[in-house]
C-alpha cells in the first residue's frame, strides 16, 4: 500500500509519500507525481517521513522523476527519511545524487538559496 497526498506553496510542490514503493505499485507512484507536477513548479520536496519501504523499482521511479524534473530546470529535494530508507538511498549512492535534508523546512529553505 503506497499514498502520495500533495500540496503547493510559491511554485514547490511538496509531495507526502507513505506505505510502500515496490514492484507492484511503482507505476501509481511515478503517475501521482506526473499528473501534480505542473509546469510553473520550480521544485518538487519529496517527504518520505512516513515511507516505510521502497525497492529498487522505487529507487528508479525517484531517479527519473529527477531527471525530468531537471529537463524542466526543475530540482527534487527528498526529506525526512526514517534511518532503513536512509540506509537504502546511502547504499544505492543515490544520496550523492540526490539532495537528501532531515526536514522539510530545511529541504525548503535549501531551495531559496
Amino acid at each position: 500500500m503506497m499514498d502520495v497526498t500533495t500540496e503547493r506553496h510559491d511554485g514547490v510542490l511538496s509531495a507526502d509519500v507513505g506505505g510502500r514503493i515496490d514492484g507492484s505499485n511503482v507505476v501509481q507512484f511515478e503517475e501521482a507525481i506526473r499528473t501534480a507536477v505542473e509546469d510553473s513548479d520550480r521544485a518538487v520536496i519529496m517527504d518520505f517521513e512516513k515511507l516505510a519501504y521502497i525497492s529498487s523499482a522505487g529507487l528508479r521511479a525517484v531517479l527519473l522523476t529527477a531527471k525530468t524534473l531537471q529537463n524542466r530546470n526543475a530540482k527534487l529535494v527528498l526529506c525526512s527519511l526514517a534511518d532503513p530508507i536512509r540506509e537504502v538511498f546511502e547504499i544505492s549512492g543515490f544520496d550523492k545524487i540526490l539532495p537528501i535534508h532531515p526536514t522539510r523546512a530545511e529541504a525548503l529553505a535549501s531551495l531559496e538559496s
